[in-house]
């Protein structure tokens, strides 16, 4: 049997040997040639390179732009774990519940999510131009030309719009939803339907804590899908205006598109983008982590008292059947015409 074992890991092994060469070629091989042009100083030709040490990371550390960059990545973070825990959730409740057209629903909800980003980006870019827009043209044939808008060119309304963009493409936190919500047992929502918890309540305080799992994945997959989103802004407000909704992936691309010798500049970027997200994503688990632990703990307690309380009733109420019913004594027996000898059991 041990002889079995180990020849059918050695032919597993050697299945796996192609995916650990891919893996060491283009991932192990990237994340050093990465580390190593970010303490030089070179162009795109690579050549002519000159170690500068951690200047790069010192440049890059101290530009407010990149630092703006950041905060800008992490407020369209939030706005978009924001939306994903409470409109996403909301839909993909509704369509659990399957109404009429569910497929039809499921259809507008995903498409978007399952469209290339470069593709969707740019149709919302170009709905929203001043002159040719379709959002514009629009308002202006409803006669509302008075709230059109330069969507793109100002920057509260570039940046509301490329929030708009983040919401209008939660098909993947909806898909979760509808896949953790297959797994609940039904009889708890039926229990409180019977207690008479309406649509918020069931909602609020039946369905969204049961979801804790799903929500954990939500926040991941948005929190790291934001430091990806380097399509959404380029293709819809290019960073602008005024670099109003710049983030980590369009300021990295400025240095390609600067010239000079400057790609050691946005390797160092790059670097830093990777461990600002790690750290984050860190944080985050080991704040829900502890959370978790505290629920199951107070879970736990709750059930050691109901153990207890059970027990505690158990031997302080009198013999009885199993219905609680007491053991009938003589003294306390109805008087029968007929003698009766009392066998000490319920008949």
């Amino acid at each position: 049997m041990r002889r079995r074992t180990g020849r059918e890991g050695l032919i597993a092994a050697l299945f796996l040997v192609p995916l650990f060469a891919m893996y060491g070629v283009y991932f192990a091989y990237s994340f050093w040639f990465l580390i190593r042009t970010s303490v030089e100083k070179v162009d795109l030709s690579f050549a002519d390179a000159v170690n500068v040490g951690w200047h790069n990371y010192e440049l890059v550390y101290n530009d407010p732009e990149f630092r703006r960059a950041v905060l800008d990545n992490l407020v369209f973070a939030a706005a978009t774990i924001v939306i994903g825990l409470t409109i996403a959730f909301g839909i993909a409740v509704m369509l659990a519940s399957r109404p009429r057209g569910r497929r039809t629903y499921l259809t507008i909800f995903l498409v978007p999510a399952l469209t290339p980003v470069a593709l969707v980006a740019t149709i919302f870019g170009q709905m929203l131009e001043y002159q040719l827009g379709s959002v514009n043209s629009t308002l202006r044939a409803l006669g509302l030309g008075f709230l059109a808008q330069h969507w793109l060119t100002q920057p509260n309304w570039a940046f509301g719009a490329v929030i708009g963009l983040f919401a209008y493409l939660i098909g993947l936190p909806i898909m979760y939803y509808t896949a953790g919500l297959s797994t609940i047992n039904t009889s708890v929502v039926e229990a409180a339907l019977i207690d008479g918890a309406g649509p918020w309540r069931l909602m609020r305080s039946v369905l969204h804590p049961m979801m804790r799992a799903t929500h954990v994945t939500v926040v991941l997959a948005l929190l790291l899908g934001s430091f990806r989103a380097f399509e959404i802004v380029l293709l819809s407000t290019g960073g602008g205006p005024g670099d109003s909704t710049q983030i980590v992936g369009t300021y990295t691309y400025s240095f390609f598109t600067s010239g000079g010798q400057t790609i050691g500049l946005a390797s160092a970027t790059s670097v830093l983008i990777l461990i600002i997200a790690l750290l984050v994503s860190s944080v985050q688990n080991i704040v829900l982590t502890r959370r978790e632990r505290r629920l199951a703990r107070e879970q736990r307690r709750l059930r050691r008292d109901q153990r207890r309380k059970a027990r505690a009733g158990g031997r302080g109420a009198p013999p009885g059947d199993a219905d609680g019913t007491a053991l009938a004594t003589p003294s306390a027996r109805p008087t029968s015409p007929q003698p009766a000898t009392y066998s000490g059991r319920v008949q």
